[in-house]
């Protein structure tokens, strides 16, 4: 059985893994928590402590880090005598975290695919350009590393190997759709990293298709959708991380991701495209200062944490899978619903960050276990689902099941 958990990373994400860490330390072991700036850890372990999180006495401490040192990870991770790292840190950093793990032995758990801040939208299948490259070492090792465990990527790949596996003979088609209905009442915000949700949308969109990649632009195809709670929406097939390990674990079937944009976010980003403030490249001002255009955008947008105060509304995310049973054509949606409002009361965050923060701790329990200790590198959907979903619905995430009659249930 593993114990004792590094945290990587101090924003709105970590923040929710350290709330639900202290909430099962009783599993869990010993907490640790590192990012570059320290005191931003500090603040996350007052944060705990003011909400009596703990649910045994038990060590919680922060560290400076820098993660992109992985002779630094490793040197951490033995001075904690952590056996699971949850890297929750900037999609920049997950390379050296793993290899710090990989060196010391520790279970690695991530929630984005790794992304080099020189290159955007890379060929896919993109886990093959980084994490998937040490398979074999991880294997080799004998070194758990589960690679995007949070909601998207991470639960829906739960949702899609629960539904292939409880309700279908064949798959034919997963549709992911993610759904925010809240409002956090700014002129414009992103719900995360500002520099990581852009770069997300301004390459090109890639889809599994008749069993190949498809490519689109960001916001040419759209569809409305009928969901539980938030009702009808827009959402725009998007480029998405989980499309790349499901198109590889189902490869018959059609695999795509829409997300759900207004009208204004679409205005906005597409000024901001337009104008060249998206772009990772750097330019010079006339004064002679070297600018990367999409960092200065980040600076000053708001704090994706800041928005949590002021979040009402809720999030519908879940998976349209499509297939066979009995030699009958069926669908079955498998879904979560999370509000804004009852996540920051719980925790301090917005229902996003709740929503990403939740399974890599669900993950960390079951690695704690030995259920999901397997010992290589796998993908959410190449592990059992089932326990991984109940174990959520613990932990505050529920999830439903509408079957092909339509019957809606909680599993």
């Amino acid at each position: 059985m593993k114990r004792n958990v590094l945290i990587i990373g101090a924003g709105g994400v970590a923040n929710v893994v350290a709330h639900k860490c202290a909430q099962n330390n009783d599993v869990l072991g010993d907490l640790h928590i590192a990012s570059r700036t320290k005191a931003k850890c500090d603040a996350i372990i007052e944060g705990v402590h003011a909400k009596g999180a703990l649910k045994v006495a038990g060590k919680f401490e922060a560290h400076a880090l820098d993660a992109m040192d992985s002779a630094a990870v490793a040197a951490l991770i033995r001075e904690t005598g952590a056996q699971i790292v949850i890297n929750v840190g900037s999609a920049f950093v997950n390379m050296t975290v793993m290899d710090g793990c990989i060196e010391t032995g520790a279970a690695y758990i991530d929630t984005a695919i790794h992304e080099d801040p020189a290159k955007i939208c890379e060929t896919p299948p993109w886990y093959g350009n980084y994490e998937w490259k040490k398979r074999d070492l991880c294997a080799q090792k004998g070194v758990t590393a589960i690679l995007g465990a949070g909601f998207d990527p991470g639960v829906v790949n739960a949702y899609a190997r629960f539904a292939a596996d409880e309700y279908l003979d064949e798959v034919k088609s997963i549709d992911i759709v993610d759904i925010n209905a809240g409002s956090h009442g700014r002129y414009f915000a992103t719900n995360f990293d500002p520099e990581i949700n852009f770069r997300e949308f301004t390459g090109t969109v890639y889809s599994w298709q008749k069993g190949a990649w498809q490519e689109n632009k960001m916001f040419e195809i759209g569809k409305d959708w009928d969901l539980p709670v938030v009702g009808t929406c827009r959402a725009y097939m998007s480029g998405h991380d989980e499309v790349h390990s499901l198109a590889a674990n189902y490869p018959d079937a059609d695999v795509r991701f829409w997300m759900g944009f207004g009208e204004h976010y679409i205005n906005v980003f597409t000024v901001l495209q337009n104008l060249g403030l998206l772009s990772e490249q750097p330019v010079k001002t006339a004064e002679g200062l070297e600018v990367i255009p999409l960092k200065l955008v980040k600076a000053v947008l708001p704090d994706p944490s800041s928005l949590a105060p002021d979040y009402t509304g809720k999030t519908c995310i879940g998976d349209f899978v499509r297939g066979v049973k009995d030699g009958k054509e069926v669908e079955i949606f498998v879904y979560n619903v999370a509000d804004h409002k009852e996540a920051y009361l719980e925790v301090g965050s917005q229902g996003i960050s709740y929503t990403a923060g939740v399974p890599p701790v669900a993950a960390a329990m079951l690695v704690a276990d030995g259920l999901w200790d397997a010992g290589g590198m796998r993908n959410v959907e190449e592990l059992p689902p089932r326990p991984f979903l109940e174990l959520l619905g613990k932990l505050g995430l529920p999830s439903r099941v509408i079957d092909a009659s339509g019957v809606d249930s909680a599993i």
